[in-house]
């Protein structure tokens, strides 16, 4: 396994699909690419979605198969993940995808204001006992309201009815429109069946699905602004459910 991690991050290097920036080119520093990643990357001016978590990236190149008039960047800090992702679209010469390898918390370091569209979050963490940490708590939402256009739209796929009813809160209790919300995405053959991109399933989110878990999901638009807020709930009332 050590031997298979060497040998991805030396193939790593190679990939013009991927883009690894150091903790120094990030840390209180504008990358050379933030403001830029069409003009400079894609070279083309299409709409910016981001894959926040993307692991091996699967959900990232479906995405960009399916809307090839957007530019979709998977974005995670595990090379050996992004390494099955980025040789995909090196392989099947996908121009419209690219991979990012860098600690989320730095976001606004490689994109800039109004440059993003869209953002996924795909099955994160949900940080029980780490409230910061959580990609849509209070504190990341706000970095993405700063790389997001007005009334630009974030999903959350999650297996975490923990994660899912604190983000469910966090939004109702500042005010942000929500699209979407459910539970169970696949019990509601409509969506499931019928919209192609919430069909698209990550690798753990078929073996979720196989195991019985309900995919939750929630959608909602970010708008410049709207003061994002820790939620008040009773949080000890989702603790059995935070897997």
């Amino acid at each position: 396994m050590a031997k298979n991690k060497i040998k991805r991050f030396e193939e790593n290097l190679t990939f013009s699909s991927l883009i690894q920036p150091s903790f120094e080119e990030l840390f209180k520093r504008e990358h050379p690419m933030r403001g830029r990643w069409n003009s400079h990357f894609f070279k083309s001016d299409r709409a910016i979605v981001l894959e926040l978590g993307c692991g091996r990236g699967e959900y990232t190149v479906a995405l960009a198969k399916l809307y090839p008039n957007k530019n979709f960047v998977g974005v995670d800090i595990k090379g050996a993940r992004l390494w099955r992702g980025a040789r995909t679209v090196e392989e099947e010469a996908i121009s419209n995808a690219a991979f990012a390898r860098f600690r989320i918390e730095f976001i606004e370091s490689i994109f800039g204001p109004n440059e993003v569209s869209e953002i996924w979050i795909t099955f994160p963490d949900p940080f029980v006992r780490k409230a910061k940490k959580r990609l849509t708590s209070s504190l990341f939402l706000k970095r993405y309201q700063n790389i997001i256009e007005d009334g630009g739209v974030v999903h959350l796929k999650t297996d975490s009815g923990y994660l899912y009813n604190y983000t469910l809160a966090l939004l109702q209790q500042s005010g942000v429109e929500i699209l979407y919300s459910t539970e169970n995405l696949y019990g509601e053959g409509e969506v499931g069946s019928d919209n192609a991109t919430l069909s698209v399933k990550t690798r753990y989110e078929s073996l979720f699905s196989a195991k019985g878990i309900a995919i939750k999901y929630l959608s909602f638009r970010l708008r410049k602004g709207v003061e994002i807020v820790e939620p008040t709930w009773e949080e000890e009332l989702y603790l059995d459910h935070s897997t």
